[in-house]
């Protein structure tokens, strides 16, 4: 499960490699977890929204972005999500201080072609239907960890805490460090299986304060490649984020389940 899906990738690489048939994807987001909602309930209807907005952008690709932007923070409608997200900067989510989704167009770029977004969603909606089970939510994480037995398995990739401030809005939902170790520390004490992407280093600057040795993790460093914001500023520095891994996850893949070590190196090779 992830409790903080955004777009869902382990879970996606989870369900092309049939190592499960359950899934939880929440994100804090409503519109999020709408889109999503969409892309495995109505593929075809979703695609064919984003194709008519494609088509209708060319010759004034720049007005027609901030217009569609205007009416998402009206209606919040999938569609214009979507195509926001395939023509924004980065395709990241950023919103101001008044709850406005207001990133910026990419104007070197269209976003995907109507017959490339057909592929991704259909692909997507494929994989988490049928025969696969997922379950949408768009909860507070404490509510979704509340649920997790240790038979589960949790991956957790929350805003970094460097986006997390009162000054940043680049993230609508927020989680305060202390009790996020609060909370890990639950999962810990019933037995349960993480995963957590937090934070890391580019270059000699640290970011963010490390999970406390209490909880008795694993901590690894996966090495991202070359910043692009050092780029920008004419330096090159290497990105290197950190991997937490439960010690219930060693526990329970030696002793239970022989799934559990194969979805652990998956995950170590997508973060």
């Amino acid at each position: 499960m992830e409790p903080f899906a955004g777009s869902a990738a382990i879970s996606l690489a989870v369900a092309a490699r049939g190592m499960t048939d359950r899934f939880w994807i929440n994100d804090a987001h409503p519109p999020l977890i709408d889109l999503w909602k969409a892309i495995l309930r109505e593929p075809d209807r979703l695609c064919a929204a984003y194709e008519k907005l494609w088509r209708d952008q060319h010759g004034r690709e720049k007005e027609f972005f901030n217009e569609v932007r205007g009416r998402f923070n009206t209606t919040h409608a999938p569609p214009d999500f979507l195509y926001l997200l395939a023509r924004c900067v980065k395709a990241a989510i950023r919103y101001n201080a008044n709850g406005e989704f207001n990133n910026t167009p990419d104007n070197r770029r269209k976003g995907a072609r109507p017959e490339e977004m057909k592929r991704r969603i259909v692909g997507a909606s494929r994989l988490l239907t049928g025969k696969s089970k997922a379950t949408l939510s768009s909860w507070d994480y404490r509510r979704v960890l509340e649920q997790c037995g240790p038979t589960d398995l949790i991956y957790m990739d929350p805003p970094y805490q460097g986006v997390c401030g009162d000054r940043d809005q680049r993230y609508a939902p927020k989680v305060v460090h202390d009790q996020f170790c609060d909370e890990l520390a639950k999962l810990h004490a019933r037995g349960c299986m993480f995963v957590i992407s937090y934070d890391g280093r580019t270059g000699t600057k640290t970011y963010g304060q490390p999970l406390p040795a209490s909880l008795g993790l694993t901590h690894l460093e996966i090495e991202a490649g070359r910043s692009s914001q050092a780029t920008l500023l004419g330096r090159e520095e290497i990105t290197v984020e950190s991997l937490y891994l439960s010690a219930n996850l060693g526990v329970y893949s030696q002793e239970q389940d022989s799934d559990v070590p194969e979805m652990r190196q998956l995950m170590l090779n997508l973060a």
